[in-house]
């Protein structure tokens, strides 16, 4: 487990804030990225947007290959095989 990284960031006028360096480079946020906050009772989480979006499509996922009877690598290659030839599945 990696060890927290704890910093401070001043609020300007305009509410900016500038994003100390070492967790700019931890979440790999780069300039012009999105991202997206999580305000959860008394905390904010801040993440970069595609991150939150590929773990959102995950939750939403989960359990979906199974219910389509996909059980292993095979069952993929097998399906995708099918979609190929335009059988229907």
């Amino acid at each position: 487990m990696t060890m927290p990284i704890i910093d401070n960031a001043k609020v300007l006028p305009k509410g900016q804030i500038t994003i100390p360096k070492d967790i700019r480079e931890q979440l790999s946020i780069n300039v012009g990225d999105r991202l997206t906050l999580v305000c959860e009772n008394d905390r904010l989480i801040l993440m970069n947007s595609a991150m939150f979006a590929m773990k959102e499509f995950q939750k939403a996922m989960a359990g979906e290959a199974e219910k389509a009877g996909l059980h292993s690598d095979d069952d993929v290659v097998e399906l995708i095989m099918k979609m190929r030839r335009g059988e229907e599945i």
